[in-house]
């Protein structure tokens, strides 16, 4: 017996991870061995970048564990990604860190996937290492779909560009932000749409600024809650730093301390600075109007919470 090992950093851990995930686990039965996913923490990216400031993830790590587990991961085993893991040299690599530790029959990787010093350790690289040390590679082709391959680069530009339906096409569910509502400046209270205010429980992807339709899950509630969600500076009132607000549409109560868990469904428009609080009234008016359309929901009195 002998476990079927997928190595890959997994951010996003989207469709096509899925796929390297669902043939790990089918060559882990047929070993009759463990299926063990090994990532790595921080992204190598962030430790090799020469960049001022790296893109933060997809999946902070405690997102990945708890998504891996609820496909059915039985061992998940991240290494810290070092200068030093890094210029190791395949063979290395693969002996200390995969050989020695799990005793793999069988490697599952995607088709650009490569490791040790310089990335030398690509797949032909690795099936010629695999043949001396006794496992087999399994190269999984990138996934296709809307006519590109499924990548997390792929994600975040969607992202970034406010697009989230098309980014949860390719995570194979909504994008979500976890966070814990904390206290604000009352100026959605002011307004008639009284916000709840987020930090983020890790640092994360946030898509780009604007209004979004959002479902909102609330900790220790069942069903999500429909919701509008602002991202930007509140260029209306001059502000600088960017904030993460959600108004819960035909719901009223204190949320504050409580941890959300925020679904993006689809962009409404971009962040707009008006000449007042009235016409931007109108406008939060027309959004949550929007929003209603977009969940599939009946018109209804106005809700509110504090926040």
């Amino acid at each position: 017996m002998g476990a079927a090992v997928a190595v890959g950093v997994f951010d996003g851990v989207h469709l096509g991870h899925v796929r390297i995930l669902e043939i790990m686990r089918g060559r882990a039965r047929a070993a009759g061995g463990a299926g063990v996913v090994v990532s790595f923490d921080p992204h190598p990216d962030v430790v090799l970048s020469k960049a001022f400031q790296a893109v933060p993830p997809l999946t902070p790590l405690p997102e990945k564990r708890t998504r891996l587990e609820s496909l059915g991961v039985e061992r998940f085993e991240v290494m810290p990604f070092t200068r030093e893991l890094a210029a190791l040299s395949p063979e290395e690599f693969v002996d200390r860190h995969l050989v020695r530790p799990f005793s793999p029959s069988a490697l599952v990787v995607g088709e650009n996937f490569a490791l040790g010093r310089g990335r030398a350790g690509d797949v032909p690289r690795l099936r010629e290492i695999g043949g001396r040390m006794g496992f087999e590679v399994e190269a999984v082709p990138l996934l296709q779909l809307d006519g590109a391959a499924v990548t997390s680069t792929r994600i975040r530009d969607l992202l970034a560009r406010g697009n989230v339906a098309a980014a949860a096409r390719l995570l194979g569910r909504r994008y979500t932000l976890e966070a814990t509502v904390v206290t604000g400046l009352g100026l959605g209270r002011q307004l008639g749409f009284p916000t709840a205010n987020l930090r983020l429980h890790d640092e994360k992807c946030v898509p780009a600024h604007g209004i979004y339709a959002v479902w909102v899950r609330i900790e220790g509630e069942g069903a999500p809650r429909p919701g509008a969600m602002s991202i930007g500076v509140r260029p209306t009132f001059g502000g600088k730093v960017p904030t993460l607000e959600v108004y819960l549409l035909d719901w009223s109560g204190d949320l504050v301390g409580r941890g959300v868990d925020v679904e993006f469904d689809s962009w409404l428009r971009e962040e707009r600075c008006f000449a007042g609080p009235g016409p931007l009234i109108e406008a939060m008016r027309a959004d949550v109007a929007e929003v209603r359309s977009r969940l599939g929901l009946r018109p209804s009195a106005a809700g509110g919470h504090d926040g």
